[in-house]
């Protein structure tokens, strides 16, 4: 039986220090993540479905499907939770989610001339990001 959280513990749970405290969100993760959580943690981070699919995070043909089943697929899921955790470091290190949405869409120097969200489709992009926000956090970036 797949775990249920509410979208403020999902989210809370991606920011856990204990590595103990991510589990749930590998579980749910792994089973799908239910639409409506997908809704609710997306609105609490000021963006909405459609903007993951503006966004390239999501094809709009995956969310009507997901709708009918009522959960995403492990993989989508995976993007989708990824896109969360950054842009939840976004949302810190701007202050807001309008400020992170337009540093995520534009691009940035310190990657190469990319836009940080065109990278958030592999794990190896997110963390470039994630590491970018880290140095942006500390006042180290150019």
């Amino acid at each position: 039986m797949a775990l249920v959280l509410k979208a403020d513990e999902y989210l809370a749970a991606q920011k856990a220090a204990e590595p103990s405290e991510h589990l749930p969100v590998v579980d749910l993760v792994r089973n799908g993540l239910p639409v409506s959580l997908v809704e609710e943690a997306a609105g609490r981070l000021g963006v909405s479905l459609q903007d993951l699919t503006s966004l390239g995070i999501l094809a709009a043909r995956t969310v009507a499907h997901s709708r009918k089943q009522g959960r995403f697929s492990p993989q989508q899921s995976d993007r989708v939770s990824r896109f969360f955790r950054v842009f939840q470091h976004g949302v810190d290190t701007f202050g807001s989610s309008d400020r992170a949405r337009r540093w995520f869409e534009r691009p940035t120097r310190a990657l190469g001339g990319s836009r940080p969200v065109d990278l958030l489709d592999t794990d190896e992009g997110a963390g470039l990001v994630d590491d970018l926000l880290t140095r942006i956090d500390h006042g180290l970036a150019a």
